[in-house]
C-alpha cells in the first residue's frame, strides 16, 4: 500500500502476518523481517519468540511452527508472494500440519520457516 497506493486483499494478509509475528515474538518484528531479507542473515527461531514465555512442549511446538510459516509467507515483501487470507484461514483452523518438525525445536531457523510454505 505504502509504494502502489493501491488497496489490495494482499494488503490485509501482509498486516495479519505482522501483527502475528508481533504476538509471537513480543516485540515488532520489522527488524527480523529486515534481517531474512539479507544474504547471510538467519536467526534461530528460539532466539526470537517472545522469551517471557517458556518454549512449547512438542504439540505446541508444532503449532508454534504453524504459525510462525503462515506470519513469515504473509509478511513476504511481495505481494504475489504471499498466500491469500482464505488459505491461511484454512490452515490456521485445520489440524492439519503445515510443516512437520524434522529436527529439534531449538535448532528451527527463521530463513528455513519462510522457505517451507
Amino acid at each position: 500500500l505504502a509504494f502502489t497506493m493501491r488497496m489490495t486483499e494482499k494488503c490485509d494478509v501482509y498486516s495479519f502476518g505482522v501483527v502475528a509475528l508481533e504476538v509471537l515474538f513480543g516485540k515488532h518484528p520489522g527488524e527480523y523481517l529486515l534481517q531474512l531479507q539479507s544474504e547471510g542473515h538467519d536467526l534461530l527461531l528460539v532466539d526470537v519468540l517472545d522469551a517471557r514465555l517458556t518454549l512449547p512442549s512438542n504439540t505446541i511446538a508444532q503449532e508454534v511452527v504453524t504459525a510462525v510459516i503462515l506470519a513469515l509467507a504473509c509478511a513476504r515483501v511481495s505481494p504475489n508472494a504471499r498466500p491469500a487470507m482464505n488459505f491461511v484461514c484454512q490452515k490456521l483452523s485445520a489440524e492439519a500440519v503445515v510443516h512437520p518438525i524434522s529436527e529439534d525445536f531449538r535448532s528451527l531457523t527463521l530463513q528455513n520457516l519462510m522457505n517451507a510454505l
